[in-house]
């Protein structure tokens, strides 16, 4: 048996996406038909997980720039914030583990990869928050355990203010 040591590097030609299954097709089919496409339009940066073999893929992720109306945001929340129709911020657009190496924390450190990428991207590009488009109940509940919120008025879209995260990357 081989030991997985992971890394989590750019989507590249190399890699082997036909072989990847979360069990999800939404998810299988944008990493197999999509993700390269985004990548080659600057719609989204895919990054994957391997280990073992250095081709195979056992996780991924994309992110890309989005905003939202400062008024989806919860009351509390929206008025300390500057008044401008429009919030920036990055999103976590896709996430998911293949079968074989889920119920292992792999999904968690994806997330924290991703989160960390778009903290340290803050010196350059602004983004007041991470968004995420939960899948289903499961994905709102694993990323309600990382300290995202619902928008009030969409409960599987989520959101972290990067602020709260940045003290977890400090040097």
């Amino acid at each position: 048996m081989q030991t997985f040591v992971p890394g989590i590097e750019p989507l590249g030609s190399h890699h082997v996406r036909a072989a990847f299954s979360c069990g999800n097709d939404t998810l299988d089919r944008y990493l197999k038909e999509q993700a390269s496409q985004e990548e080659r339009r600057n719609f989204a940066r895919v990054f994957v997980l391997v280990g073992g073999k250095p081709q195979a893929i056992a996780g991924y992720y994309s992110i890309s720039s989005t905003g939202f109306a400062r008024e989806d945001l919860p009351g509390e929340i929206a008025k300390k914030l500057p008044r401008y129709d429009v919030a920036p911020a990055a999103l976590i657009g896709r996430l998911a583990v293949d079968t074989g190496y889920q119920g292992q924390g792999w999904g968690g450190y994806l997330l924290i990869d991703a989160i960390k990428r778009i903290v340290n991207a803050g010196g350059n590009v602004a983004a007041y928050a991470v968004v995420v488009d939960a899948i289903d109940d499961g994905a709102v509940s694993f990323y309600r355990k990382y300290g995202f919120i619902s928008f009030p008025s969409m409960p599987s879209r989520l959101f972290l203010p990067v602020a709260s995260a940045r003290p977890l990357f400090a040097k």
